[in-house]
């Protein structure tokens, strides 16, 4: 199922509806609590909403509920990060004890990349998704984006070009393989890093 990639002909154009600015994208960041890719795009005068079934975790628009009522609603871009707990290939070893949640979160990926919406980007670890659906558009790191750390993360992409780097660190480690056993440890290890989050704001906003 080829959504089209970052080679796609059509443009991810600004809305102009109702009253809002000209050039103001709406943004809905499916499947976020943390709040940092929809303030990203808020501080660069876009209308941004997160989404996701926890509350938000930074005060601003929020949709607390499943995503898909919203998909028709009229979005000029989405960011979506479906949750990756029986996709990513780091947890293959467990793969035959949950083909049903598998074969469920592959469902749900296939109506997030099908959604009507011109320009979505999703994002995943290292993932079947490449297998079973399609290969990504792109891997990044966080390193390229200020943050002197290793971790793959797949794009793919409709309508949308491939995230430049920002900034280049030397020196890099895998700060997240590492992070010691906590409560939280599930929601640190999902959060979107704060330069890639700005650098999907400054990229794909200006579109």
């Amino acid at each position: 199922m080829d959504q089209g990639g970052h080679g796609a002909a059509a443009a991810c154009v600004p809305s102009t509806r109702d009253a809002g600015e000209v050039g103001q994208v709406r943004v809905l960041v499916a499947c976020e609590y943390s709040g940092r890719v929809r303030d990203a795009f808020i501080r660069r005068g876009h209308d941004a909403m997160s989404c996701d079934l926890l509350p938000t975790d930074a005060e601003g628009p929020h949709y607390k509920g499943d995503v898909r009522n919203i998909l028709d609603d009229g979005w000029d871009l989405m960011i979506a990060h479906p949750p990756c707990t029986h996709l990513a290939v780091s947890g293959a070893r467990w793969f035959k004890e949950k083909q049903v949640e598998q074969a469920e979160a592959l469902e749900f990926v296939r109506t997030l990349l099908d959604a009507p919406i011109p320009c979505i980007a999703l994002e995943n670890p290292v993932s079947i998704i490449s297998s079973r659906i399609r290969k990504p558009d792109q891997i990044i790191h966080p390193w390229q984006h200020g943050h002197g750390e290793t971790k793959a993360t797949c794009l793919w992409l409709k309508n949308l070009p491939l995230l430049k780097p920002t900034s280049v660190v030397e020196g890099r480690e895998t700060r997240i393989h590492k992070m010691p056993p906590s409560p939280d440890r599930w929601k640190k290890r999902s959060e979107t890093y704060l330069g890639i989050a700005a650098a999907m704001a400054q990229q794909w906003g200006n579109l």
